[in-house]
């Protein structure tokens, strides 16, 4: 039995329901019930908590964030043969374990949770950032989540902290800086993961904004996609592809034309969205 609850270890788990990790589905999965306790508890008290939990594979981290008292945990889980190891879980933690067996990137997990839920995730790394960016675009804002502690591949946690002026700094520094306060807590090492991946991976929280700078994120995603799409280029050039006058949009905001993306601020970008949402384009 684990030290965490009456469970069996999780390599027995894996073994017996014949779980071997698949690529195709973006998975590694974690067995250190140490690892996936320090995860759970970096999202802060779970006590009476409602956590979202996306790709809880044989269920770590499910275990973990029930042992640390979260009231309720919602996981959703795409690959039907991790379903029956999680239902075990449920069994033992009755009522406090509900398993959607379905793709994250369809569910309307705002109706599912109460507010101020917490979403706690090993993200799939092939839908790690798509999801976070839906999250990011939530509406209405603030959002139906308290945070998200999530696990990304350490490229991609460098890419949401990121500020202006490093090479990490992209649509997606853009984005997170925009709406939450984000930060790296620790590391994980490949060892960490079964089978281990080929890069190290970062545990992110982020934290949302309560009144961030009023914007259409949809708006502000394209202007940051075109802005990027083309890092090299002066903004007066890599501007052109949403179709507007580039060089009117950077006049009424009062950046330099021969700007580069990633010299502008998040401030700068709100502001070239607000521009882009009140001009006809050409």
């Amino acid at each position: 039995m684990s030290t965490i609850d009456d469970l069996p270890p999780l390599r027995d788990v894996i073994a017996r329901h014949e779980l071997a990790a698949r690529k195709s589905l973006g998975q590694n999965f974690l067995l250190d019930l140490n690892l996936t306790a320090r995860i759970a508890r970096a999202s802060g008290p779970l006590a009476g908590i409602t956590v979202v939990e996306v790709g809880p594979g044989p269920g770590g981290l499910t275990r973990a964030l029930l042992a640390e008292g979260a009231g309720h945990v919602i996981a959703i889980e795409r690959d039907a043969r991790c379903i029956a190891a999680l239902e075990e879980i449920a069994a033992v933690r009755p009522g406090r374990l509900t398993i959607i067996n379905a793709d994250a990137l369809t569910v309307d997990m705002a109706a599912l949770a109460p507010p101020s839920a917490r979403i706690v995730a090993n993200l799939p790394y092939n839908v790690a950032t798509p999801l976070l960016i839906g999250w990011l675009k939530s509406e209405p804002w603030p959002p139906w989540y308290e945070s998200m502690t999530l696990m990304f591949q350490r490229e991609v946690a460098e890419r949401i902290v990121a500020a202006p002026g490093s090479k990490a700094y992209g649509r997606l520094g853009v984005l997170a800086g925009w709406r939450t306060h984000a930060e790296i807590l620790f590391d994980v090492s490949p060892r960490a993961f079964t089978p281990p991946p080929k890069v190290t991976s970062s545990v992110v929280r982020l934290t949302p904004r309560a009144e961030p700078m009023a914007c259409d994120p949809a708006v502000l995603e394209r202007v940051t996609a075109a802005a990027f799409g083309q890092r090299r280029k002066m903004l007066r050039q890599s501007l052109k592809t949403l179709g507007y006058d580039a060089q009117r949009l950077l006049a009424q905001t009062g950046i330099e034309e021969t700007r580069r993306a990633e010299e502008i601020d998040v401030a700068g970008f709100v502001a070239l969205a607000r521009a882009v949402a009140g001009t006809p384009p050409l």
